[in-house]
């Protein structure tokens, strides 16, 4: 798949931009603060329904505006569709297909596939555990865009649990949602477990192939004894576990187990890769997380854009190299960059000057 059109209205800098694209790799050159990002942001909300900058939507919308827009055309190779998401800042997103109506922009999910990288990626190896949480959670929604929806109620049942946990409820108030939190967390827990069966040979001999002097792992860190692909077991532990803490989740009005706890562990040799890798061990970690989902969705049929945003400038030349033969083996590669001397020589494709919010072929 690969978008033939972008077009953005009153979204952050863009009071208008229509920007046709191709396949193979196009660049994006511009100084910082010019709306490179904010292309690549775009195409990503299509994605996930969300920003990676922002926790709501107001900031996306050019100011004295009460809505932006995004239109993709995207093409696979036996059809095009065309996309539209209008953004609203104080009510629901609206959402067409091919100039449909749709009733919910979660009908939307899966025509725009993407995988990005950037500089904030970092945070994945030396953030918090939500960072590697929504790593995975992300892989997840990627491969089967049904499983958002699993994803969207367990959080809404720890959050309605944490409400009533919050006013010291009955058991027999709690139960219910006991119930269904359990039933998701298992489901999502054997989720994941599953994904990762499937990424650590790919990250395994990519970050052989950038780094080969201390062997990696990843390791998934459950908040139940012995997680696995078995849903139902995974459910039955929590519930046990639900009963266990009861005492405790009151006291504090929060929700102790399930995969809202849980963490990716990864390790480089012996050691926690957080805390002990260098500046550069790290950088290969998340580098080769994100072409080991690449390479797994590629792997499953499919052909996600793949978005590198102002990431050469902090890689090596080695590294660099690498993540150009990936960029130039994908179907569409967008990429932004600062200053064009950060680009390896081997990369090349079709050029755009990005300058006061509009964008112009070099």
């Amino acid at each position: 798949m690969l978008i033939t059109n972008l077009n953005l209205a009153n979204y952050r800098s863009y009071t208008t931009l229509d920007l046709q694209l191709e396949g193979g790799v196009s660049i994006f050159v511009g100084k910082n603060g010019e709306g490179k990002t904010n292309i690549a942001e775009s195409i990503l909300y299509l994605t996930f329904l969300n920003s990676h900058r922002a926790s709501g939507n107001t900031p996306l919308i050019k100011l004295g505006n009460q809505s932006a827009y995004v239109r993709a055309k995207v093409k696979y190779p036996e059809r095009e569709i065309l996309v539209e998401l209008e953004i609203n800042g104080e009510k629901a997103n609206r959402a067409k297909v091919n100039q449909n109506p749709v009733r919910s922009q979660k009908e939307i999910f899966g025509i725009v596939q993407t995988i990005y990288f950037s500089p904030e990626d970092l945070d994945i190896v030396r953030g918090d555990p939500s960072e590697r949480r929504r790593f995975i959670d992300q892989l997840l929604t990627l491969r089967s865009p049904r499983i958002a929806g699993v994803i969207t109620d367990y959080e809404r049942a720890v959050k309605q649990r944490n409400s009533l946990l919050k006013t010291r409820a009955s058991n027999d108030a709690l139960a219910p949602w006991d119930k269904q939190m359990a039933d998701f967390g298992g489901q999502l827990i054997a989720l994941r477990m599953a994904a990762l069966v499937e990424l650590k040979p790919l990250f395994n001999q990519i970050y052989k192939e950038i780094s080969d002097t201390k062997p990696s792992e990843i390791i998934y860190k459950s908040s139940i004894e012995n997680p696995s692909t078995d849903d139902k077991d995974n459910t039955a532990k929590i519930i046990e576990k639900l009963i266990n803490n009861r005492g405790a989740e009151i006291d504090r009005g929060l929700t102790l187990c399930g995969p809202h706890r849980d963490d990716l562990t990864l390790m480089l040799g012996d050691h926690l890769v957080k805390g002990y890798a260098s500046h550069g061990e790290s950088w290969s970690i998340a580098l080769s997380l994100k072409l080991a989902t690449y390479n797994l969705l590629k792997s499953d049929g499919l052909s996600p854009i793949l978005i590198l945003d102002d990431v050469f400038s902090e890689l090596d030349e080695d590294r660099r190299e690498k993540l150009a033969q990936i960029a130039q083996s994908a179907e569409q590669t967008l990429i932004t960059v600062a200053v064009e001397s950060d680009l390896p020589k081997s990369l090349t494709g079709a050029k755009f000057l990005v300058k006061n919010g509009s964008v112009s072929k070099i």
